[in-house]
């Protein structure tokens, strides 16, 4: 029998898939890492958590299946999560991951000196998501930390790098460091010096499809994982995301209910723009522009931790609550938003709280509030040039809730459709098997891999009540936007 291996870490957890040659889901384990917020506005995670949940995770598999029947391992994290280490690779401090909001100050100087400059070569203006705006607060916060500095990685290389010990990354990954030319497909020195970044400690570049290493000794005791086993370079959780979920051709259309939300739209070239994070596809020649919402489903496992009950009990409140949750709003901007605002300063809020809400209502409002920003972002993509298409896969942890899958139909007013898996690990175990021949391209793993479960038609009464309602939720950003940059 052959297997490929796939791994996944994504905002908070960490997902393996194993699948056969036929491209059948063999098997699947999972488990979750925290995020630290040692003050306001600051999100880190800790190398440690990664590799105790990366160890765990490749046991478990190992404990089921025959490791030497792994053809090959492909991992995938979510961009932008830099990590510092020393000259003997143990890290230099925690990870600043993608939505920490501490180099505010530094983006808006980024932006008002450079922005144009940084957009020609990266097609994104400076944001705290991206790693340049990160590295100019450390330089001028905690210049130790970068003068310790040997190799930067990003979270899916130090991981690989547990793996085979290579150091590396891939040209998507690079994208989304605002460190890399998309011109010159190389890195940038004017975007280096920009943070004071010595070149030297930047990670060789890469294909994802490209071979990296083998499984070490060292690595094959700690994960079960045979010694020798084939690593590719993979790439970012998003990419991963639209090869499960069979987006590997032009005009196919994603939309994303994970930690972050996106709605990505497959295209033949790049389309750089304010509202958009653009990124080159695994399949060359394509592209994957798409919107961004950075607190998705991640409101509500916020919810679930502040408030109890598990994710289960909180569709089955939020169910018996009426559409508009009756005139209670939530605005899901718990580290800023992206598309359409651009605006780091934001903070989530509820607003029309009555004597009469339950923690249903509540509920239902996170869901709603995250479905009033994806209506945001398809209104932004709208003006891009990009036109969406007339449905779409759903994609992310917040597509296993039928009731919600069914609001953002609603909401949206296009028909989804869900996979039996679309989880990022499951692309990147596609990725393996295309890099070693097991399929003959990406097109290839998509008929043998993907595999649809459900279908979600739009109700068109829902459609225009909550076109009407995001006219309330866009007046209610617009009245207490100012009041957050105050404070």
């Amino acid at each position: 029998m052959t297997y490929l291996l796939g791994i996944d870490f994504g905002g908070g957890a960490a997902k393996a898939t194993v699948i056969d040659a036929a491209g059948n889901l063999v098997l699947e384990a999972s488990g979750e890492y925290p995020t630290y917020y040692p003050a306001d506005g600051f999100a880190e995670q800790a190398a440690e958590d990664w590799e105790k949940a990366l160890y765990a995770l490749c046991r478990e598999i190992t404990t089921k299946i025959n490791p030497w029947e792994i053809a090959a391992v492909a991992v995938d994290s979510a961009t932008h999560t830099a990590l510092l280490c020393d000259a003997d690779m143990k890290p230099v401090a925690r990870a600043i991951h993608w939505t920490d909001a501490r180099s505010r100050e530094e983006s808006k100087f980024l932006k008002e000196n450079y922005g144009d400059m940084i957009f020609q070569k990266t097609n994104h203006y400076p944001d705290t998501i991206w790693t340049l705006p990160q590295l100019l607060w450390l330089q001028k916060n905690d210049p130790a930390r970068l003068k310790n500095t040997k190799p930067l990685l990003f979270e899916k290389d130090y991981l690989r790098y547990l793996l085979t010990g290579r150091v590396a990354t891939d040209h998507i990954e690079a994208q989304g460091s605002m460190l890399y030319d998309v011109e010159t497909r190389d890195w940038s020195p004017e975007l280096s010096a920009l943070c004071g970044l010595d070149m030297e400690i930047l990670p060789p570049l890469y294909e994802p499809l490209d071979f990296i290493g083998e499984v070490t000794g060292v690595a094959s005791i700690e994960t079960g994982l045979a010694e020798g086993t084939l690593v590719m370079a993979g790439t970012t959780d998003t990419c991963m995301e639209m090869v499960a979920a069979g987006a590997v051709k032009e005009g196919s259309m994603t939309v994303k209910l994970a930690t972050a939300g996106r709605i990505c739209v497959i295209t033949d070239k790049a389309y750089p723009d304010r509202n958009l994070v653009c990124y080159s596809h695994a399949v060359p020649g394509l592209w994957y522009p798409g919107t961004a919402t950075k607190a998705c489903a991640s409101s509500l496992r916020w919810f679930r931790d502040a408030f109890g009950d598990d994710y289960k009990t909180l569709d089955f409140l939020a169910s018996a609550v009426p559409a508009g949750t009756e005139g209670l709003f939530y605005h899901p901007y718990l580290a800023g938003e992206l598309t359409p605002y651009a605006d780091p300063m934001l903070r989530g809020s509820f607003v029309g709280v009555n004597g009469q809400h339950t923690k249903g209502h509540f509920a239902r409002a996170v869901m709603e509030g995250v479905g009033h920003s994806l209506m945001d972002s398809i209104a932004a993509l709208k003006t891009t040039g990009i036109t969406p298409a007339n449905e779409a896969t759903l994609i992310g942890g917040g597509a296993k809730s039928p009731f919600w899958a069914q609001m953002i139909a609603d909401m949206l007013g296009i028909p989804l459709k869900t996979c039996v898996s679309s989880d990022s690990s499951l692309g990147s175990a596609m990725l393996a098997g295309v890099a070693v021949g097991v399929f003959s391209d990406f097109n290839d793993a998509r008929r043998q891999c993907v595999k649809y479960a459900a279908s979600y038609e739009p109700h068109a009464a829902l459609t225009a009540f909550y076109a009407e309602a995001h006219r309330k939720y866009t007046a209610i950003h617009d009245a207490l936007a100012p009041y957050y940059h105050s404070l």
